[in-house]
């Protein structure tokens, strides 16, 4: 099982605002960096990156972000394809935050899929 924490990551992307994914200057590769990508983009509320990764058939008309929501850390617990060599890939991870002084976690079983040539986020099941 693949753990990892990204809280370095996401500190550094918070100060500069954007990564180059967000940026659009690069797809992500797999399916485990778009999640990634994904992550420090709630956490920096970047809309318009979640809904331009974000499959057009599953895709909402907007996310609602929490403003009280600081993401504290992102876990990638496991990873199924998702590869360059795939079409489609889930990533099983844990995210910590903090809301209004309480700490919690989202740990979430995420599908993504290759939509024109670059993988995009489908849906995704809570796990207990």
């Amino acid at each position: 099982m693949h753990r990892e924490r990204v809280t370095a990551h996401l500190v550094r992307h918070r100060a500069v605002g954007r990564g180059r994914f967000h940026a659009t200057t690069a797809a992500a590769p797999t399916a485990e960096r778009l999640m990634r990508s994904r992550y420090s983009a709630f956490a920096v509320g970047n809309e318009p990156y979640l809904l331009s990764s974000w499959h057009p058939a599953t895709r909402p008309t907007r996310v609602d972000l929490d403003p009280a929501m600081r993401w504290a850390g992102l876990e990638i617990l496991a990873t199924t394809e998702g590869s360059a060599f795939h079409t489609t890939g889930t990533v099983t991870f844990r995210a910590r935050y903090t809301r209004r002084g309480e700490e919690g976690a989202l740990h979430e079983r995420s599908r993504f899929e290759r939509h024109e040539g670059a993988w995009v986020y489908v849906d995704g099941t809570f796990v207990e």
